[in-house]
């Protein structure tokens, strides 16, 4: 069946015609770059990541401090920075925050078709390498993550190049400048989320192939130093961040910048991977609520494609070996953590694709070599799929809307008329749509609502945008007005005559002040 992967047939040589490997790689690029960028301009952030990427990079502009990010004045210590640098450096450039927003993940996406383009035509041929990148852009995780502006369409650039580099020097080296750089795109992509090391688990199944003497792999010399050097440039990409960061909170930090180093090297690391506070899910989730609709249409092929790895890991072909066990191991490792979202799995996606590619060809002659009708439908519907995918990246921005937040935040400043407003258990897009100063007390520290009572009787010309459920509770429903556009849950503005008498908060009140110079259009 190997030998099969490589025969062109005849509608191969018609495009080989055209797409030589340089032009096949530009198509696929700009293939990417049509796909992933349909309805740029039109989007904006429409969930609570979105909004808060977003805030963050630009409190980062306004207030200057690129080291720590801050949300609405308050340390935000979830994610390291480099996503929001990205974001925040477009905008400097003088980018609309609506289009910075979406560029890194589009970048990420054209970047990793290309590796994948250019890995599988090295590792097989230049048709597979065509195959590999139009597999990456039809798969729909490839679809919801790339359009989004979230951290893990950025992380993808950097698993990506970290893939390609660790591939090219394990099976097609040595290349140790590949390797090198790859060490570096996990450093880089450990400071946007952590889990950037990724690509190093290829050197678990590598090292089995290559002890084992599968063809396919290299057997690298042990240079220790080589090898050490590779740690040190991604201990080196690293510092790029942690290193200035450290310095300044040794240097000038105060409680709540130390307390920020231990939330952001350990708590929100090894801690939340151990023992998750959010999305708590089975070991199964993946495998049963995710793989089968997000890695569509990929894995309709799985009854062939199964016996057909099976097939070639008996050849004892190293490429299927080392590709199929990182993606195994990358399953793994997000599956035995209790906290798992749809997304996490998504750095897998690559490796499988480079796993699927050479035996499309293979696929397509079984199926179809006695159905040429049916080879003309599948091809049909493969147009659709990819047209269909550009087309509602236009439908999408329409059928959303304007952000219900935006319009909330609208209202509430004429209600106001632009004076100091107190959020209570309120979400980021209320803090990025804000037009007039704000008084907050902590995003998830309890008591906000008896927090804002004590405020408001202290603050009489201030109002309060409270939730309805606590509404009843501390003041009278008859004094509020009620601010919303009945797409979400409305809200209710209160001033300290609402107060009904019944919620105090004996505490002292940390409080947090922020106001945009330049309110978010």
């Amino acid at each position: 069946m190997a030998q099969t992967f490589a025969v062109p047939d005849q509608g191969w040589r018609a495009v080989r015609s055209i797409l030589t490997p340089r032009r096949s790689l530009l198509f696929l690029m700009l293939l990417a770059a049509l796909m992933i960028s349909a309805g740029l301009g039109m989007r904006q952030p429409s969930n609570v990541d979105e909004e808060r990427f977003l805030g963050v990079a630009l409190e980062m502009l306004q207030g200057g401090d690129w080291l720590i990010p801050h949300r609405a004045a308050e340390i935000y210590p979830d994610k390291p920075p480099l996503f929001m640098w990205a974001i925040a450096a477009l905008i400097r450039l003088g980018i609309s925050p609506h289009v910075a927003l979406f560029l890194p993940a589009l970048l990420a996406g054209v970047v990793t078709a290309a590796c994948l383009h250019d890995l599988a035509t090295r590792l097989w041929n230049p048709r597979v390498g065509l195959i590999a990148g139009l597999l990456f852009l039809a798969t729909y995780q490839t679809y919801s993550i790339q359009r989004a502006g979230q951290i893990d369409g950025f992380l993808c650039l950097w698993t990506a190049l970290g893939l390609y580099g660790i591939a090219r020097h394990l099976l097609l080296g040595p290349a140790w400048g590949w390797f090198y750089a790859a060490c570096a795109a996990m450093g880089f992509g450990i400071i946007s989320k952590g889990v950037g090391f990724l690509p190093a688990l290829m050197f678990i199944p590598y090292a089995y192939a290559a002890r084992q003497g599968w063809s396919g792999v290299v057997r690298l010399p042990g240079e220790g130093r080589a090898w050490l050097l590779g740690l040190l440039v991604v201990l080196a990409a690293i510092a790029t961040w942690l290193l200035p960061m450290l310095l300044k909170v040794a240097l000038f930090g105060d409680e709540a910048s130390r307390a920020y180093v231990s939330e952001i090297l350990l708590r929100q690391t090894a801690r939340r991977y151990a023992n998750a506070w959010h999305h708590r899910e089975p070991f199964w989730y993946f495998f049963t609520a995710v793989i089968p609709k997000y890695w569509l249409p990929l894995v309709l092929a799985l009854p062939w494609l199964i016996p057909a790895w099976r097939r070639q890991l008996a050849k004892r072909d190293g490429r299927y070996l080392v590709l199929l066990g990182w993606v195994v191991l990358v399953l793994i490792f997000f599956s035995l953590s209790s906290g798992k979202r749809k997304l996490y799995i998504y750095p897998a996606l690559p490796g499988l694709v480079l796993a699927v590619a050479p035996l499309v060809p293979w696929l397509l002659r079984r199926w179809f070599a006695r159905r040429p009708r049916g080879k003309k439908i599948f091809t049909s519907l493969a147009i659709v799929w990819f047209l269909a995918w550009f087309v509602r990246g236009f439908i999408e921005p329409i059928v959303t809307g304007v952000n219900p937040r935006q319009t909330l935040m609208a209202q509430v400043a004429d209600a106001t008329a632009g004076n100091e407003l107190v959020l209570t258990y309120w979400s980021e897009g209320q803090w990025l749509f804000a037009r007039q100063p704000l008084v907050h007390f902590g995003v998830g520290t309890a008591n906000q609502t008896e927090k804002a009572v004590e405020w408001l009787r202290a603050h009489p010309d201030s109002h309060a945008l409270i939730q309805p459920s606590e509404l009843q509770r501390c003041f009278e429903p008859d004094k509020a007005r009620r601010v919303g556009d009945g797409k979400e849950e409305d809200w209710y503005l209160v001033q300290a005559d609402a107060d009904n008498g019944r919620c105090h908060d004996a505490d002292a009140i940390r409080a947090y002040r922020f106001a945009w110079k330049r309110p978010i259009d």
